[in-house]
């Protein structure tokens, strides 16, 4: 879920080439469950090969990522380690969800309603143990490299990025921003056209990026307080933040009263059954990780075929032209003096 801010935020919007030879960390199962809630058939099923393995990320991973490593975009993924335990509430919470809304797919689906069942068959997606793995072995044979956080991929990523390994983070959640993430592109892997769920209508979807400063000084805030903001509309670790506050009057209450703290007592019988400080720490004091290495290597062409067209059955026409923007955007770095240079 994430936090919501979209109603504080001004994105500035980008073409893929602003992108090119930089470095920039995905979130890696926020871009997986993208893959498995979008890339699905017209009843909502999701793509198999033919023993029914579901195929969905690999056809994201491969075909999406492709056109931005083309461009010159040097991806990497940073996957979910063991979330903190004041998450456990939320992940049971989306357990459930998870659970019901595939009741609801089978009944539709029974009742003859594809619009409907689709939209349900979104909400059932998980990403499971395998699919992680097989994501991470693609991510592999396409020379991408990936990293695995200790908790929070946002959190690693976001650390990432201030140190300067990377460029910005790529996720359509905002969190990134509350760990401290200097940049933060939205729509990067869903580029393009999205149909609104029942209704005839299309909106197009662009790449935006938000730089954390120039939003702090826009709105005349620290990142302190934006993480005020965030407890007050809700955030993963407190999802129902306080009853009827939404982002503009949770801006409004900061700036006034300085910090959460001394908003509370403002607002009338509010329920906040969380430890404030525990919540920050994990934005301000998340668990990171610096054994990581970020090395971007050549596709391996064979085993990327061999993976995708036999073991999956992908056609094998649309998997070369994928392996061939790959090499063009790794070959991009030629022109300098050493590929090296290209990378850093």
């Amino acid at each position: 879920m994430g936090v919501q801010l979209s109603g504080l935020i001004k994105a500035k919007k980008i073409v893929i080439d602003n992108l090119s030879g930089r470095k920039v960390a995905f979130d890696g199962h926020n871009i997986l469950y993208q893959f498995l809630a979008i890339i699905r058939g017209r009843r909502g099923e999701p793509l198999k090969d033919k023993e029914g393995k579901i195929t969905s990320h690999l056809s994201g991973l491969i075909y999406r990522n492709s056109n931005l490593m083309e461009a010159g975009v040097l991806i990497a993924y940073v996957f979910d380690g063991k979330p903190p335990d004041l998450k456990t509430g939320v992940v049971e919470r989306r357990r459930i969800v998870r659970h019901e809304a595939q009741a609801k797919y089978k009944k539709a689906l029974r009742e003859g309603k594809p619009e409907e069942a689709k939209i349900y068959a979104q909400q059932a997606v998980t990403a499971t143990a395998k699919i992680v793995k097989d994501a991470k072995r693609l991510l592999n044979l396409m020379g991408a490299p990936w990293v695995q956080a200790p908790a929070e991929g946002e959190a690693q990523s976001a650390h990432m990025a201030i140190k300067g390994d990377v460029y910005a983070v790529a996720s359509q959640d905002f969190d990134s921003l509350l760990f401290g993430a200097p940049v933060l592109v939205r729509n990067l892997s869903i580029t393009g056209r999205r149909k609104l769920p029942r209704k005839n209508l299309y909106i197009k979807i662009e790449p935006e990026i938000i730089e954390l400063q120039t939003f702090l000084r826009d709105l005349n805030i620290t990142r302190e307080q934006l993480i005020d903001i965030g407890l007050l509309v809700g955030t993963d670790y407190n999802p129902k933040g306080i009853k009827g506050i939404g982002p503009k009057t949770a801006i409004k209450l900061v700036k006034k009263h300085g910090t959460i703290e001394s908003v509370l007592p403002q607002i009338k019988n509010a329920e906040f059954p969380f430890s404030i400080e525990e919540i920050k720490e994990l934005f301000l004091k998340p668990k990171v990780t610096d054994n990581y290495r970020l090395e971007w290597k050549p596709p391996d062409i064979d085993g990327i075929v061999e993976f995708l067209c036999e073991e999956h059955n992908f056609s094998r026409s649309r998997v070369n032209t994928a392996i061939k923007k790959i090499e063009a955007g790794y070959k991009k770095g030629k022109g300098r003096t050493t590929l090296e240079r290209w990378f850093n």
